[in-house]
């Protein structure tokens, strides 16, 4: 699967976002209580930082997906670990579906974060899920995330995890051969 990217438009996806952000299947997103004005000031406040932003992932024409990439080093991991130049961290969530596509989870993560080592200055994506998000875990691990260590952050126990461009390329290739 291929997917083209889209700044999130705090205003005109707030909606779309909202319905994705407060299902039950999105509970380590931590807004399951979140008002549509929550939803549309939380992703106003992320456009407007120049250290997190916010992309829609496009299947088809139509939003699929939502993925955050932040500075670790200004943003999320600010004195959890010790970051090196070529960081970046990132979220992604995939909303719920009617009809489940086999695959598509890891397509959207692969997508992901092949979309953030397009940029030749990021060495390493970390990342922070849940400790709880065992499925997530998987996933990661998948295309080259490697578990580093348990951090305590203002809102959740997480599992902080690293992946190098060489290891995304050889878990990804791996994938591609047994496919």
């Amino acid at each position: 699967m291929t997917f083209d990217f889209r700044t999130v438009d705090p205003l005109k996806d707030a909606e779309l976002l909202h319905s994705w952000v407060t299902h039950p299947k999105a509970a380590f997103w931590m807004m399951q209580d979140a008002r549509l004005e929550d939803v549309e000031r939380a992703y106003t406040e992320i456009a407007a930082d120049p250290h997190h932003h916010a992309l829609l992932g496009i299947q088809d024409g139509e939003p699929a997906f939502l993925m955050e990439y932040y500075d670790p080093t200004r943003r999320e991991l600010v004195g959890l670990y010790e970051a090196l130049p070529g960081d970046i961290g990132m979220h992604f969530l995939t909303p719920p579906a009617e009809t489940p596509v086999h695959g598509f989870t890891r397509s959207v993560i692969t997508g992901v974060v092949a979309r953030l080592f397009e940029d030749p200055a990021v060495t390493r994506v970390v990342v922070e899920p849940d400790v709880r998000n065992t499925a997530v875990h998987t996933l990661n691990e998948a295309v080259g995330f490697v578990p580093e260590r348990e951090i305590q952050k203002p809102e959740k126990k997480a599992l902080l995890s690293f992946c190098t461009r060489a290891r995304f390329l050889a878990a990804t290739a791996a994938t591609e051969v047994s496919a």
